[in-house]
């Protein structure tokens, strides 16, 4: 199930990261933004967290976004 989502990139190529509840990656829900983010929306229980910004281990990922502004 679809935990956690991240925007990332520049404006020109916005890539998108998925993950589930332990943390792995779910990659039928990643690539870029305007080709994945329908799918993740209609899929994405209403407790899924998302994101714009940045993948970092040790800074987390970044700004924690309304689920309408992401």
């Amino acid at each position: 199930m679809i935990d956690q989502v991240l925007k990332y990139g520049n404006i020109e190529n916005p890539l998108v990261m998925v993950f589930d509840e332990k943390g792995e990656q779910i990659p039928v829900y990643q690539g870029r933004y305007e080709n994945v983010k329908a799918k993740i929306l209609a899929h994405a229980p209403k407790s899924a967290k998302f994101f714009h910004g940045f993948l970092d281990v040790s800074w987390g990922f970044g700004e924690a976004v309304p689920r309408k502004e992401w």
